[in-house]
């Protein structure tokens, strides 16, 4: 992994085509524990969310939603990860945002994508 990721403040996970947890940065530790790298993913998550993500596993399908816990919410975005084009798993990024935050909508004709 790249050195930014260790230290970035989004918890960070990435499996890999089975389901098992090959990284988690320093966030996603702290967040989830030490102990979950080698263990599957399927196994950390209630049977509707397990099923939901061993869905976008197989299809290799993204999601994104928000949620919030104890006044925190946070922006969850699952993706698949590739290696020269080869699906080889998926990627959980977990970031913080702010209760209200702005919205901009651009288009092309304001110049800015």
């Amino acid at each position: 992994m790249l050195d930014w990721v260790k230290e970035y403040p989004g918890a960070v996970t990435v499996c890999d085509v089975s389901g098992s947890i090959l990284y988690m940065n320093d966030k996603a530790r702290t967040t989830f524990g030490n102990e979950l790298i080698g263990k599957n993913v399927l196994d950390c998550h209630p049977v509707a969310a397990r099923n939901k993500l061993a869905e976008m596993i197989k299809t290799q399908a993204a999601n994104s939603y928000t949620i919030e816990k104890a006044g925190v919410t946070k922006l969850i975005h699952q993706t698949p990860w590739f290696d020269g084009g080869v699906y080889k798993g998926f990627v959980e990024l977990s970031i913080e945002i702010p209760q209200h935050m702005e919205h901009f909508v651009r288009t092309a004709a304001s110049g800015q994508e």
